[in-house]
């Protein structure tokens, strides 16, 4: 699975690079979304995880582009924020969330959240190991 995480803040690119280290995966990361947008476009990527808010580009207007662009199509889009579930999901661009985290991330709910998609992306993982 070829992951791309975006995210400014250092420390949590390297907890969720932590989290994900024992899934069969690649990742890349990305410190703001305009960043991220190049990398999606030269690369094909299974699963984005975007944080909210940050500089030069930020979550938002990143998934908007990359909905414009047809960079979601085939890839699953975990959204973090810090400012509420609820704000985030009354944005236009909600509708393009398939699962939405609070930070600070709860380990315990995120891997709630990835293990399903690694068993849906990957089903023989689970058969051969």
């Amino acid at each position: 699975m070829q992951i791309l995480i975006v995210d400014d803040k250092p420390v949590v690119l390297e907890q969720l690079r932590t989290l994900l280290a024992d899934y069969p995966c690649e990742i890349d990361s990305a410190g703001n979304g305009l960043d991220a947008l190049e990398k999606a476009q030269k690369k094909q990527y299974d699963l984005f995880i975007v944080d909210h808010l940050m500089p030069v580009m930020n979550g938002l207007q990143l998934v908007k582009n990359l909905d414009k662009k047809q960079l979601l199509a085939n890839a699953t889009l975990l959204f973090m924020t810090t400012q509420g579930a609820t704000a985030a999901n009354m944005t236009a661009e909600s509708s393009l969330f398939d699962q939405l985290i609070e930070k600070p991330i709860n380990v315990d709910l995120f891997n709630q959240v990835i293990e399903p998609l690694f068993s849906q992306i990957n089903p023989i993982r689970s058969i051969s190991n």
